[in-house]
């Protein structure tokens, strides 16, 4: 224990003698009541039903019931449309881009957009998010569908893609038994929409069990590691398309070095006339890309110039029949209108459920994080659960449309928030330009070639790939959060996607665990001009009182760190009282192994104390402790601050019984201070005050609302005729 320059002076001791202390009265808790009748109350009134509860809820689970007949025409529409104009013109090519990512024909992801922007411009509870393709879930998804589509037997990519079979029914149909005629694009739908169907049911379940606060646990650097992570696999897997090679994506872990070894072994296939057009769509797509970012402020809209590039590569590669002459690979032919609804494959669920779960989790996050940013940014707030019902119907209404998983995505929601959204208005404009190619232009994209959709998709990256270049600052800021951002995306991108996201759930819970475990007990002195308690480490001029220690534990007391905060303590005050009782009896053990002396050496008793004190380092078991050499006051009471201690458990409230046992064992009185209402009760509970038929007329349970409060009645007690020892 450490004392500061200065111990309490005599006016303070004065002033103690005049103190008050402060007494509250506790408000009295209602008699628990028993689980039936809590059971009974809680049916009666979530079962109950009137017209206006019924109204609240359709309102609740339809919100655009609720802002629609109150749309502001002259003051919101403008901007609803001009966003939404720019946002559906920005989805065409990501739309059929992304598809690729996912393993898709492009018309799924065309598909994909549509009925996503019409559902939640319906469910959702946000007004400027835009829900469609996102990279990171196309990437995941796609990895289930090559899975299966080795498993299946398709082993290689289809080079008949153009030959669109995707209408054809798969009702009834299994991995192993086909009932119709299949190729490899209508099965990897299946699959697609299957894992789509029961990422959605998760959601909605989730939704229905009211965990929307799961998202809470998914932390900031944790999304952002994930997402950088992902898109690393991103970039990797679409180098294969950039220089025209045909292989097939690798399955299971190590998956970034694995398409790496692909990629240089069969870098000798190479097709020029892909890795051209490439380079060529790269040189004009970064720089506009820039100018659109630098320019943002000033630029009313972006210009769309992903969808100027898709235009004049598909006509230079229709009229250089790049195809036909060079083998390059292409969109291939994209139907107009629906396709009929199909089922999804009941038979794939049990082997896509895991997959389909973290699918549903990353989704829901994503959707969650990016409403509640931009509800804050406006002024409005945004119902967790309902976005999880939003994203889910989002899945499985889509799915049986032949659509993949969707969810927010943070370049379009900036996009749409930019250029004048309103409402989710805007995501039923977007929803119309959508239309307007499905049903008339989307053939007209037969010879856009993969490597340019792919360019899109590179370039799309470059905001999470950025965030490296963001590593120093933010270690400067908080080096928990960067290792949990770090360790988060390696995994990602080294090990398994998936795995990544497990991984950084569990590194972030254990860093809270970790925190709660380094906290340390700190010894606090009394400011000179007011009864305020700090750290005497960390300020100057902080006094203390002769005798009494007092200490602040800035954690909550559990099972996982109670043994720590008795040896923080114990080195804190510089006496290990455990260690302390069995010097003690050694030392009485030794003492009773000694002859007795003869009666003519009266002060040998006393002088054998003095020589086994300085040999030992032991005080006297009769006298006040010394802790120390260095310290000049008499300890006799310690009194612990409770304010940064947020709950006790039972190995909590145990700790702190051993600690005033053993100190009491030894004549140090441990008392409690500030302890709030929660930790008030569990040692209630936990029978640390002991009954006033204990002996000392129930004077421990005394309750301290003030450091000061504490510090006077162990003066009190350490002087019984109102003076104590004020040696220092």
């Amino acid at each position: 224990m450490t004392h500061g320059d200065d111990c309490a002076t005599a006016e303070d001791r004065d002033g103690n003698d005049q103190h008050h202390p402060l007494i509250l009265e506790r408000v009295e808790k209602d008699t628990e009541k028993k689980w039936q009748t809590v059971v009974s109350h809680r049916l009666k009134k979530h079962c109950s039903c009137t017209s206006k509860k019924a109204k609240s809820k359709i309102l609740g689970f339809v919100p655009i019931l609720k802002w629609l007949p109150r749309y502001q025409l002259r003051n919101w529409l403008l901007g609803d449309i001009m966003s939404g104009l720019i946002v559906g013109i920005l989805l065409v090519p990501q739309s059929i881009a992304y598809s690729l990512l996912a393993s898709q024909d492009p018309i799924y992801g065309l598909y994909t957009s549509f009925f996503s922007s019409i559902i939640y411009a319906l469910l959702g509870s946000s007004r400027h998010i835009s829900v469609g393709i996102f990279g990171v879930l196309c990437l995941l998804v796609g990895q289930v569908v090559d899975r299966e589509l080795a498993l299946a037997g398709y082993l290689t990519e289809s080079s008949s893609i153009s030959s669109n079979n995707s209408a054809v029914l798969l009702a009834g149909q299994g991995n192993d038994s086909v009932g119709f005629e299949c190729d490899r694009s209508c099965y990897a739908i299946t699959v697609g929409a299957t894992v789509t169907f029961t990422a959605g049911v998760y959601q909605v379940l989730m939704g229905i069990l009211q965990v929307g606060f799961v998202s809470v646990y998914l932390s900031d650097s944790l999304l952002s590691g994930f997402a950088t992570g992902a898109s690393l696999t991103i970039l990797t897997s679409q180098f294969k398309h950039l220089l025209g090679l045909k292989i097939p994506r690798p399955q299971g872990w190590f998956t970034l070095f694995k398409t790496w070894y692909s990629l240089l072994t069969n870098l000798g296939n190479t097709n020029i006339c892909d890795l051209v057009t490439s380079l060529v769509c790269l040189l004009m797509l970064i720089p506009t890309k820039e100018l659109n970012d630098r320019f943002k402020s000033k630029l009313k809209a972006p210009i769309p110039f992903e969808l100027f590039v898709v235009i004049i590569a598909t006509l230079a590669s229709h009229f250089g029949r790049f195809n036909t002459d060079y083998g390059s690979g292409v969109a291939g032919h994209i139907p107009t209108g629906f396709l009929p609804p199909q089922m999804p494959l009941w038979s794939l669920i049990p082997n896509v459920a895991v997959d389909a779960f973290s699918i549903a989790i990353v989704g829901f996050a994503i959707t969650v994080s990016l409403s509640e940013m931009f509800a804050k940014k406006h002024g409005y707030k945004v119902d967790a659960n309902q976005e999880m019902y939003a994203i889910g119907f989002c899945n499985i209404l889509p799915s049986f449309f032949r659509c993949f998983t969707t969810s927010a995505a943070l370049t379009k929601t900036l996009v749409k928030e930019s250029t004048g959204c309103q409402t989710q208005m805007s995501g039923l404009i977007s929803a119309l330009v959508l239309l307007l190619v499905l049903l008339v232009i989307a053939p007209l994209f037969y010879s856009l070639q993969k490597c340019v959709l792919a360019v899109i998709i590179v370039v799309n990256l470059r905001g999470a790939l950025q965030k490296f270049t963001d590593i120093p600052r933010m270690w400067r800021i908080n080096r928990v959060d960067t290792s949990i951002w770090l360790i988060t995306m390696a995994t990602s991108a080294l090990v398994n996607t998936e795995l990544g996201l497990l991984v950084g759930v569990l590194v972030s819970a254990f860093c809270v665990l970790g925190r709660t475990q380094q906290a340390q007990v700190l010894e606090l002195g009394r400011a000179t001009n007011r009864e305020h308690y700090e750290d005497l480490s960390s300020y100057r001029g902080l006094r203390t009182y002769p005798g009494v220690a007092v200490f602040r534990y800035e954690a909550p007391i559990y099972y996982a760190n109670q043994s720590l905060f008795k040896k923080s303590l114990y080195r804190c005050v510089g006496l290990d009282p455990v260690k302390e009782k069995t010097r003690r009896m050694k030392f009485k053990w030794k003492k009773s192994k000694e002859p007795e002396e003869a009666a003519g050496v009266p002060n040998m008793k006393s002088e054998e104390n003095d020589v086994a004190g300085k040999e030992d380092g032991e005080p006297e078991a009769t006298v006040t402790l010394m802790l120390d050499k260095k310290s000049a006051c008499r300890l006799h009471s310690l009194v612990i601050d409770c304010s940064a201690i947020l709950f006790l458990d039972t190995a909590g409230v145990n700790a702190l019984k051993e600690v005033r046992k053993d100190y009491g064992e030894l004549g140090v009185k441990v008392v409690l201070a500030q302890c709030n209402t929660s930790v008030l009760d569990a040692l209630e509970r936990g029978g640390y005050y002991p009954d006033k038929k204990g002996g000392d007329g129930g004077e421990s349970k005394m309750i301290f609302f003030t450091i000061a409060d504490a510090i006077h009645y162990v003066q009190s007690l350490s002087a019984p005729n109102g003076d104590y020892d004020s040696k220092c």
